[in-house]
């Protein structure tokens, strides 16, 4: 009998939510088709994050990332996986205004992308939305800590949970966050004894971005961890020099055009 090739299955959200506490949840994010699949081989769940409008675009914040480029992104995402649960950020201003519009905003992009979830940033401020959303069928990845769209308001990018007395404002999130029915949790930006007091206190995953080695799952920018990125983030190992290479490999090909070296025998039709 010849058998079957077994069918790759996408992980779930259940899945995700069940790793609480086990094995250490895999995440990078991804914004194209070609590196997604080559993440897909090892993570657990993509984030198609807004980080893009960054990463990929010369944003100087993400708060400029509309909903279009999102879905654009999100779909090539899709295209390019076939194991990986993957998420895709509610960019800032499709979500804030009422439940309603969160709505009608993650439906369009979980029904055109293709994706399992999405993910809010905002802890205490967001639960309504999220229990209204979670209520009808759209699984929800929260996002607490250092939350890069509120970057205005917070002054930049600033490190929270340094002052002790902040810390019960962050655990209220976290806890208010869980109770509307979000799957999991990022932490980011936050000291790493708070986001260990975090990771115990609630039941779900938390999700670690320049937080704690004790979070249930650990996440990066996948440009940041390959050092594609002028500046890297203090919480970033970077785990490969993508840029000098790229570099390197773009003045090599400048030099052979230049002295008519390429193309050569082996790169013309005879």
């Amino acid at each position: 009998m010849s058998s079957q090739p077994q069918q790759i299955r996408r992980n779930t959200v259940p899945q995700i939510a069940k790793r609480k506490g086990g094995e250490p949840i895999v995440s990078l994010t991804s914004y194209h088709a070609h590196t997604a699949a080559i993440v897909d081989r090892y993570a657990d769940f993509i984030l198609v994050g807004d980080s893009l409008g960054m990463v990929m675009h010369g944003m100087e914040s993400t708060v400029g990332v509309p909903l279009d480029l999102m879905i654009m992104h999100g779909k090539a995402v899709v295209r390019g996986t076939k194991k990986a649960l993957i998420v895709v950020d509610m960019p800032f201003g499709t979500y804030e205004e009422s439940p309603n519009m969160a709505f009608r905003n993650a439906a369009r992009i979980m029904k055109e992308t293709g994706c399992g979830a999405v993910k809010i940033e905002g802890g205490k401020r967001m639960a309504e939305t999220i229990r209204f959303l979670t209520e009808r069928g759209i699984p929800v990845m929260a996002h607490i800590g250092l939350t890069p769209q509120s970057s205005h308001v917070m002054g930049g990018f600033k490190t929270q949970g340094r002052d002790e007395d902040t810390w019960p404002l962050h655990e209220e999130d976290a806890r208010m966050v869980t109770e509307a029915g979000a799957f999991a949790v990022v932490l980011e930006g936050m000291v790493e004894p708070l986001a260990a007091r975090i990771t115990r206190q609630i039941a779900i995953p938390t999700i670690g971005i320049g937080a704690s080695v004790e979070c249930d799952g650990q996440i990066l920018v996948l440009e940041d961890m390959l050092g594609l990125n002028p500046w890297t983030p203090k919480f970033v190992k970077v785990y490969g020099q993508l840029g000098p290479m790229i570099e390197d490999s773009v003045r090599r090909y400048a030099e052979d055009v230049k002295s008519r070296a390429f193309p050569g025998e082996d790169q013309v039709y005879r």
